[in-house]
C-alpha cells in the first residue's frame, strides 16, 4: 500500500491516526513539527502527508506550501488534518496547496476514502 507521512506534533493524535492507517495496510512515516515534516517529505518522498495545522514554528499552511511549491515535492498530495474548522481555513489550505481538508476527530473510514481519492486508488 501507500507511504503516508503524518505531521503532528500531539502524540494523541499520531497514535490514532498511525493506527487507522496501518490498519488498512499502510506504511507510516511520523515527523512532529512543521520543519521536520517538510525535511522527511524531501527525503522520504511519501505517497501522501497528513498535515496538521496548529504546531509550534513552521506551522501546516507553512510546511504545505512549502511542499507544494517545491519540484521535488510538488506532486505528493497533502491531506490538512486539524481542528480548525472554519471556511476561511479550509480555503486557505486549498490555496497552499492541499488537495484535502479533514477535521478532528477523523473518522476512519472518511480518512481512508479521502486517503485513496488523492492517491487514486
Amino acid at each position: 500500500m501507500a507511504r503516508v507521512l503524518i505531521v503532528d506534533d500531539s502524540p494523541t493524535e499520531m497514535y490514532k491516526l498511525t493506527g487507522m492507517l496501518e490498519k488498512h495496510g499502510h506504511q507510516v512515516l511520523k515527523a512532529e513539527n512543521g520543519a521536520d515534516g517538510v525535511a522527511l517529505a524531501r527525503q522520504e518522498k511519501p505517497d501522501a502527508v497528513l498535515m496538521d495545522i496548529v504546531m509550534p514554528g513552521l506551522n501546516g499552511f507553512q510546511a504545505t506550501r512549502q511542499l507544494s511549491k517545491e519540484p521535488e515535492t510538488n506532486g505528493i498530495p497533502i491531506i490538512i488534518v486539524t481542528t480548525k474548522d472554519q471556511e476561511t481555513d479550509k480555503i486557505w489550505g486549498a490555496r497552499q496547496g492541499a488537495k484535502e481538508y479533514l477535521t478532528k476527530p477523523v473518522e476512519e473510514h472518511k480518512l481512508i476514502e479521502v486517503l485513496n481519492k488523492v492517491l487514486k486508488l
